[in-house]
């Protein structure tokens, strides 16, 4: 995956939105880079499709600003297919074959820079370009619709849950037409789901969406580097050893059981730090693990509810 250049492809400044008394998004801040793969995460019902509709004009926000490729939502058309955005469910006719279907969208288009046969080798669509698109896998009307994006060859393209519905087959296919279209087209995606497991495989980007605000956004890299790194141990039954960790102000003591399994997260210290100081200290220590963080961990971190 190409890293991301600076030039900033879509800026969303102050995003607010409701739905009578409900406040659906708050002050909502976002920026895509040219060449980057950004997820929006979020559990079911966060806002992330409210946000999606927003940026691409489908909705009018209450208030804020929201630019593609240097243009206002509301004026999306002006970028010339430069933007296209994908939702759950693909919208193609049902009863035109997949030819057909590309053909139309070529009509479509403002300015199409590919022929249907172009975008049906680029996306492995031709087997079945006779197909009837009612005919097609929940995986294969993603691909045609994406081969219909890919006639105007966008700069940026927003896919709205991609990968509900699909069995692992259609998920590694989703996975590897987005890997290689963001390599070797210079495409950049906003991808809008709850399936970490997947985003974590392709995204450069993050943007954590909790309760209608975003909780953490940057490069995922970033993001996990900033988080405290997390340190199992067993020490047994040492209460002096535990009051020993506890006076280290490095060491932050999340939960022991009564076996003497501690969770450690540590501040300005590595794990090697740890292991030393624990050995220069007799600290009797029968197990140490480290825990790598992860946008994983980091999503629950920061989407868990606290305890009432």
């Amino acid at each position: 995956m190409n890293s991301s250049s600076e030039e900033e492809i879509v800026s969303v400044r102050d995003l607010s939105k409701s739905y009578g008394p409900n406040e659906v998004l708050r002050n909502i801040n976002l920026s895509v880079n040219k060449d980057s793969v950004l997820g929006l995460i979020g559990l079911n019902g966060s806002g992330k499709t409210t946000t999606i509709e927003c940026m691409l004009g489908m909705q009018n926000p209450d208030k804020g600003q929201i630019s593609l490729l240097n243009k206002p939502a509301s004026s999306i058309h002006e970028t010339n297919g430069g933007v296209v955005g994908i939702f759950d469910t693909p919208s193609l006719h049902p009863n035109l074959t997949v030819r057909q279907s590309l053909e139309h969208a070529v009509l479509l288009c403002d300015k199409p820079t590919r022929k249907p046969s172009d975008v049906e080798n680029l996306l492995g669509v031709e087997k079945f370009s006779n197909y009837k698109i009612k005919h097609l896998s929940l995986g294969n009307k993603r691909r045609a619709s994406i081969a219909h994006a890919l006639i105007g060859s966008p700069k940026l393209i927003v896919l709205d849950e991609p990968f509900n519905g699909l069995d692992a087959g259609g998920v590694d296919d989703v996975l590897a037409l987005i890997k290689n279209l963001n390599r070797e087209e210079n495409t950049s995606f906003i991808l809008s789901s709850h399936q970490l497991p997947y985003l974590e495989t392709i995204c450069s980007h993050a943007a954590i969406l909790h309760n209608g605000q975003i909780s953490a956004s940057g490069a995922i890299e970033q993001l996990i580097s900033e988080e405290k790194l997390l340190v199992q141990l067993h020490i047994g039954n040492s209460t002096s050893a535990v009051q020993l960790i506890q006076s280290n102000p490095k060491l932050e003591l999340q939960s022991i059981d009564e076996d003497g399994c501690i969770q450690l997260a540590l501040t300005d210290m590595d794990s090697a730090d740890l292991n030393s100081w624990l050995v220069n200290n007799n600290v009797p220590v029968k197990e140490l693990i480290v825990r790598r963080s992860s946008l994983s961990k980091l999503f629950k971190k920061l989407t868990s509810e606290p305890d009432r």
